[in-house]
């Protein structure tokens, strides 16, 4: 019971939020989230009364199973973005952006993190300066995603920025198994080749290849139904195995074999996409149900974000600058690697902006640091990051709208629209009198 009931306060308290926001015009996501925080464990549920709100993180833990289901169909939707026909079109920049912006990112907040180890000794070390870096290249698929579909954004701009977001996921596990390997090798003092180089490669190449056999089983089995719900349905479950399989974790030998759940998904909707007819009827019909699953994944991405970290004055300034300066490097990283590859005016402008929002990739990888580097390195990455998450998901998506939107790409509702729809309302409250 209490499951369900906090599953029903969660989605009716995002819902009643993008109410009370839509006269600032900002978009769902931020209220989704800010409706978490509310009902988080540092606001309502402090109060301990059941039913009005998480009172404590391991309430909001018990329902990390949607988190993990919607990034299954956030990924798996991102693969769309991956046809052959319009890769042949964006293919080679995505790929120069989605590298070349990453690492920039990198650069730019190791250089101003191992500033802040100048002016404040004993506060950051540099093993927590080189993962810290790492952690700055990923981006949220998620909120983007969710921008995208809620404003209808549609140009050139929006297509090179999907893919993009979905390389970041690839491009930051390498560059974080690298930086954190060195930044363990420094604090250990014992050098692990294994980590730093061969477990990062065999996790992205496990997950392509995992999702890609998925993707094709996928597509053999919707041969079998001839109703486009049984497809539907079929293309749910799959989703859904993915997402479990994508969670297996062994050693082979002394090689550690685990996979990304987001890559996984994500190549299982590319191959599908690629080889399957009826793929874009599908994925459409497959939008359309998981939106309530996405307010959920937010709402509860909102309670999980914790307010203790402004409590330390060090943790603060240290976030701050590691927020402004991972800003800066994602927007002058995709302005100059746009520029390299000859996009369009309004993709080198904007392009930066839309690669912000920062969750659940950069949690994961902060939880590996705090894991493995112990108590005293791995708190205060922790705290770093949850603090920059903390920002990043409540600005981000008001800044990727804005982006979207002064590139041209979010079309504004047309008189005819708003005629039509008034006329119903109109309608109703006539009816309603009667």
């Amino acid at each position: 019971m209490n499951t369900l009931l906090s599953v029903s306060i969660a989605l009716l308290a995002g819902l009643i939020m993008t109410r009370f926001f839509k006269p600032l015009k900002l978009p769902s996501v931020t209220a989704y989230l800010i409706a978490g925080v509310l009902i988080g464990p540092y606001c309502l549920g402090a109060l301990g009364i059941d039913g009005l709100g998480f009172a404590n993180m391991e309430s909001v833990e018990h329902l990390g199973i949607i988190s993990d289901v919607a990034l299954g169909f956030i990924a798996f939707s991102i693969g769309n973005e991956f046809r052959l026909n319009e890769l042949k079109k964006t293919g080679k920049q995505a790929l120069v952006i989605g590298i070349l912006q990453a690492l920039v990112a990198t650069l730019f907040v190791d250089l101003a993190l191992f500033g802040v180890y100048c002016l404040m000794p004993g506060k950051i070390s540099i093993p927590q300066i080189l993962t810290l870096g790492a952690i700055a290249t990923a981006t949220a698929p998620a909120a983007t995603l969710m921008v995208v579909r809620q404003y209808k954004a549609k140009g050139p701009l929006t297509k090179l920025l999907l893919p993009i977001v979905a390389l970041d996921d690839a491009v930051g596990l390498v560059v974080f198994a690298v930086s954190f390997g060195i930044a363990k090798t420094m604090v250990s003092g014992e050098m692990d080749i294994l980590s730093i180089i061969v477990n990062p490669l065999v996790e992205i190449t496990c997950s392509l290849i995992l999702g890609a056999i998925m993707g094709w089983v996928l597509t053999m089995l919707e041969k079998l139904f001839n109703s486009n719900t049984n497809r539907l349905n079929l293309t749910t479950a799959v989703v859904f195995l993915t997402a479990a399989l994508s969670m297996l974790k062994f050693d082979l030998g002394p090689v550690h074999i685990h996979f990304s759940s987001l890559l996984t998904c994500m190549m299982l909707g590319t191959v599908f996409c690629n080889i399957c007819p009826l793929s874009e009827d599908l994925m459409k019909a497959s939008d359309k149900w998981t939106s309530p699953l996405f307010a959920l994944f937010f709402v509860i991405s909102g309670a999980e974000l914790e307010l203790g970290v402004f409590a330390e004055s060090a943790i603060v300034i240290i976030g701050v600058v590691y927020i402004i300066f991972r800003s800066l490097g994602k927007y002058f990283g995709a302005f100059g690697s746009a520029k390299l590859v000859k996009c369009e005016p309004q993709i080198c402008k904007y392009l930066g902006i839309t690669l912000l929002p920062q969750a659940g990739v950069a949690l994961g990888m902060c939880a590996t640091a705090a894991a493995q580097l112990g108590a005293a390195e791995g708190n205060l990455i922790r705290n770093i990051t949850l603090f920059a998450v903390l920002i990043y998901e409540l600005v981000g998506p008001l800044l990727t709208r804005q982006a979207l939107q002064a590139a041209g790409e979010i079309a504004p509702i047309s008189d005819e629209v708003k005629n039509r729809r008034q006329a119903k309302l109109d309608a109703v409250g006539r009816s309603d009198k009667k």
